[in-house]
This record gives C-alpha cells, sequence and structure tokens, in this order.
C-alpha cells in the first residue's frame, strides 16, 4: 500500500514513538480501522467516492503489481 507522503511521515513518526517497524503499525491500524468500519457496501462506496484521485491511484497499483513492482505486506 502506497501512503501520500503527509501520511507516510505520520506513520514514520508514530511507529518511531512506538517503537516498532512502519509495517507492523499499519497492520495493526488497518485492521483496527478495517474492525471499526461499517460493513455496508454503500457506506464503503461512499468514503472510496470521497477520496480524491482514489479510483487512478488502484488503477496504478494495480498497474506495478501487474509488473512486477508490488512489495508482499509480509515484507513491510
Amino acid at each position: 500500500m502506497t501512503l501520500e507522503p503527509e501520511y507516510a511521515e505520520k506513520l514514520a513518526v508514530l511507529a518511531e514513538r512506538a517503537h516498532t517497524q512502519e509495517g507492523t503499525l499499519a497492520r495493526s491500524l488497518l485492521s483496527q480501522a478495517i474492525d471499526e468500519a461499517d460493513i455496508d457496501a454503500r457506506s464503503i462506496v461512499e468514503i472510496l467516492d470521497g477520496i480524491p484521485g482514489a479510483f487512478e491511484r488502484a488503477e496504478h497499483g494495480i498497474e506495478e503489481i501487474r509488473a512486477g513492482k508490488g512489495i508482499p505486506l509480509d515484507d513491510l
């Protein structure tokens, strides 16, 4: 997963403060967000539609994975 630079910096600072790796913290935060999220599909679509450039970034990510540029989450 690729974060916007400002969020990557926040994650790095949080990980440093927590004395843990960024990938470990990111997985934990994402898991918590998923657990707390409303699983209604309409809510998810509304959230995704509200993220500027989300569709384009998702397509770019798919292209990167197909080109072999991805990093498995376990390697983060």
